[in-house]
């Protein structure tokens, strides 16, 4: 298959206003502030075009330059609030190069700066499915493993009759309750993300387009940052990735 060369835009998204833990971008986190470590890792890999970082904080924005990200612009405030979804902050991005800098991205590689476990050799794996499969394919996602014991075929919800049974009706005693038989499934686990830029302006416009690859990514790489006690374990797993 010949490998394509198309433009990849690097973004960074950071909002300032974080409801369940405050201040959570930048706190310190193993000696550098959260965010860092995104930055280090996508400068690392060196596969961008540009790489920048989109925020509406000015703190957040004075630690992106400290550790040498482009931040191009602020972000809009309209898209920096609870219900502002990633779509429209991308394809402000996106759109914002565009206007202004004459740079047309074909693909976005898109990092949150709330899964600090990702590595350098992760973005480059990705950049090169991009340009081993970018024309057959609209994204690509991150994911790993579900343990077999939280897999959804054991996962059950009441029914009304305050029993349990599957989400499909099945009933336990027809579920496969050997672990070592149940199919494996995925998670998406926030560590990275890859959208082709048309996807943004067709009929039913979207980040994801109809066909998502996987990239398969060790559990170990795969935690993600949104509540005080997810800090408390990403400390514990990251120590680990340390040493």
């Amino acid at each position: 298959m010949k490998k394509l060369n198309p433009n990849i835009l690097g973004i960074i998204t950071a909002r300032g206003d974080s409801k369940r833990l405050p201040g959570k971008n930048i706190k310190p986190f193993h000696g550098k502030p959260l965010l860092a470590w995104s930055i280090e890792v996508g400068k690392n890999a060196n596969c961008f075009d540009h790489f920048i970082l989109s925020t509406d904080d000015d703190d957040i924005a004075a630690v992106g330059k400290e550790y040498c990200i482009d931040v191009p612009f602020m972000r809009p405030a309209e898209l920096a609030t609870d219900t502002a979804g990633s779509f429209e902050v991308v394809k402000h991005a996106v759109e914002w190069m565009r206007d202004n800098k004459q740079y047309n991205a074909d693909w976005v590689v898109l990092f949150e700066p709330t899964a600090p476990g990702r590595q350098a050799s992760h973005v480059i794996d990705v950049v090169q499915l991009i340009k081993e499969y970018g024309n057959h394919i609209d994204s690509i996602v991150g994911i790993s493993k579900i343990p077999a014991h939280f897999s959804p075929y054991k996962s059950l919800v009441f029914t009304e009759d305050d029993l349990v049974a599957s989400i499909d009706g099945t009933k336990v005693k027809n579920f496969i309750h050997r672990n070592q038989n149940i199919s494996p499934t995925y998670y998406i686990n926030s560590a990275i993300y890859a959208f082709r830029v048309a996807n943004f302006y067709t009929e039913d416009p979207s980040l994801w387009g109809d066909l998502t690859k996987g990239y398969l990514m060790d559990e170990k790489y795969a935690f993600d940052i949104d509540t005080p006690d997810d800090w408390d374990v990403a400390t514990i797993k990251m120590k680990k990735l340390l040493t």
